[in-house]
């Protein structure tokens, strides 16, 4: 065993122990720095397969961005997770359950990709361009409608998060532009007409008699 089929076995280990502390730790803080412990060591699987391009994406968009406004949002919440916690291990079985069959689809589908007996073999000009711009020209030549779908339903998922945000609350005081543009002086002013003068009311006469005595 070389020190490349080491180092696999090794952030290949701490990144399925992190994976699996990030659904089991009791508090949201931890989940997250466990989050990022295994985007981490996903990124240095990336560069052992020697795609430096996606192994540097994953450490600045997920973890030095994503994960930290993660982080912000948890930690600014402070949301109570032992309300939402229960019955978790009640659930586990069927979800393990759930969790292995789909990964063995997942495992089904994508082996044939780890076969490095039938990858091509690039030419020397290939290897010039370097593996980013041959990521790019797989991207957006044989992969382009691919890309557009995962673009779509990422616009759809944007849109419906924005959408489940926006409830009206009771308590809260809410101005619509459209109808304060379209108010007239009729709704917002009213003329009362009032007499010029107003006479003065005339003395009670029990006044008028204590001044007399």
């Amino acid at each position: 065993m070389d020190i490349t089929t080491a180092l696999f076995y090794l952030f290949s280990a701490v990144l399925l122990g992190s994976a699996f502390r990030v659904i089991t730790a009791r508090s949201t803080v931890h989940s997250a720095l466990f989050l990022i412990l295994a985007f981490f060591n996903a990124s240095c699987i990336w560069m052992l397969l020697k795609a430096e391009f996606l192994a540097i994406t994953l450490v600045l968009v997920y973890i030095g961005a994503v994960m930290v406004l993660f982080l912000f949002v948890v930690m600014m919440l402070d949301i109570n997770t032992d309300k939402l916690r229960d019955g978790f291990w009640k659930h586990m079985p069927l979800a393990a359950l759930v969790g292995v069959f789909i990964a063995l689809e997942m495992a089904a589908i994508l082996m044939g990709g780890f076969r490095l007996s039938d990858a091509p073999e690039l030419s020397a000009e290939a290897l010039k361009l370097g593996n980013t711009k041959l990521l790019g020209i797989q991207i957006y030549t044989n992969y382009l409608y691919p890309l557009q779908i995962a673009a779509v339903l990422l616009l759809v998922a944007i849109i419906a998060a924005i959408a489940l945000t926006l409830r009206r609350r009771k308590d809260s005081k809410l101005q619509n532009p459209s109808e304060q543009v379209r108010v007239k002086k009729a709704d917002r002013l009213r003329i009362v007409k009032m007499a010029p003068t107003v006479e003065v009311p005339a003395a009670p006469a029990a006044d008028s008699n204590q001044g007399a005595a």
